[in-house]
């Protein structure tokens, strides 16, 4: 009777771990604060998307209004990355809001930023947005920096 007893108690412990971790993996991944039910699609362009994916979060002053729902290089339009979102219908902005690729966090993980403009006509859904940010790349930072260092001691 004792053994059985035993192996009930370090059964349910395993269950209870595993249950933490899956708690834990959508906490991490972020994907268990987006309801899609009613939602609106626009696509944006971007000259670099850096280590954007699909199911990125988009914000807007911290609160998270929707998911990247795919992202594809579009050869007639200057091969920019065409990055489709699904915003929740809760949230409406203006036609001249610009969408930033921002990164959060320690791991570096990235999103979608919206600043919304002051335009008095909303977007709507199927609307293209032409005016964004592009994530901004390390490497090209520091290629800059190095390059104008060069420069300036060669002067």
């Amino acid at each position: 009777m004792e053994r059985t007893t035993l192996d009930l108690w370090v059964g349910a412990f395993v269950v209870a771990g595993i249950g933490a971790l899956v708690v834990l993996a959508l906490k991490v991944g972020n994907l268990s604060t987006y309801n899609v039910s009613e939602s609106y699609q626009l696509q944006a362009y971007f000259t670099n998307i850096g280590g954007l994916k699909p199911k990125a979060s988009i914000k807007s002053a911290g609160v998270l209004i929707g998911r990247v729902t795919d992202i594809r290089l579009d050869p007639q339009h200057e091969y920019q990355a065409k990055v489709t979102m699904s915003l929740d219908k809760r949230y409406q902005f203006p036609k001249d809001t610009v969408p930033k690729i921002l990164t959060a966090g320690l791991l570096g993980e990235q999103y979608i930023g919206f600043e919304p403009g002051e335009d008095e006509k909303m977007l709507a859904n199927g609307d293209e947005v032409r005016r964004t940010q592009s994530a901004v790349v390390l490497e090209d930072l520091i290629g800059r920096f190095l390059y104008s260092k060069a420069s300036s001691s060669s002067e």
